[in-house]
């Protein structure tokens, strides 16, 4: 009884969530809201395989000086929009210091989170692609009449020779921490709940910077 009480808790936490899941659906989009029975905080999402699965949506902040994990999450949601500013004051919060810049994909920035990050107080310099141009022939570095003033200076700089060669230091770092990752494992969470989600995260976390430690011991002697 125990666990069948433990599924109908979990059913019950499933239906409380399709509410919010079918707010995310756009109108032009043909799917159903759906939530995991088996692990209602889980959120069905879209997999690099083009299937939809239960799933945790992992983020690490890496160094690029060493390769060392600065910055840990795990969301219930599929889109890192927005989510570059609350990890920056994290970051600033546990080191007391702010990075002075970002190098992060065009999943993580948006413009408003751009516009935030160099145009507030405490700016940070956000190195991200410019999305390619819907119409031919358009300059995808020009700003754009819309743009405010930090976007636009966010389009000119991505346009430059020296962003492109710092933006490539990208690939060294987070993209080789997220490789690291998914060949020791995880790709796949054995527990429930993102709690325990977030738990493992750190683990391996602590793990990839106790090897960084010991790889970069020979240069700090």
């Amino acid at each position: 009884m125990r666990h069948a009480g433990e599924r109908l808790e979990r059913i019950e936490q499933a239906l409380e969530r399709m509410p919010e899941m079918e707010a995310k659906i756009k109108p032009d989009e043909d799917r159903q809201a759906r939530v995991s029975t088996t692990d209602p905080q889980a959120t069905v999402m879209k997999m690099a395989d083009g299937g939809y699965r239960p799933a945790y949506n992992v983020e690490y902040v890496t160094a690029c000086q060493g390769q060392v994990i600065v910055g840990v999450d795990v969301i219930m949601v599929g889109s890192d929009l927005g989510q570059l500013p609350p990890m920056l004051d994290r970051i600033e919060c546990r080191f007391k210091q702010r990075p002075k810049e970002a190098l992060v994909d065009g999943r993580v920035a948006s413009l408003k989170d751009i516009e935030q990050l160099q145009g507030g107080e405490k700016k940070c310099t956000v190195y991200a692609p410019v999305a390619k141009p819907k119409k031919k022939g358009v300059d995808r570095y020009a700003p754009k009449a819309t743009d405010s003033e930090a976007v636009a200076q966010w389009r000119k700089r991505m346009g430059t020779e020296e962003a492109k060669k710092i933006y490539k230091e990208r690939g060294a770092t987070a993209e080789c921490v997220n490789a690291q990752a998914r060949n020791r494992g995880m790709q796949q969470f054995t527990v429930r709940g993102v709690d325990k989600a977030k738990a493992i995260a750190l683990w391996f976390a602590c793990v990839h910077n106790m090897a960084r430690c010991f790889a970069l011991q020979p240069q700090l002697e």
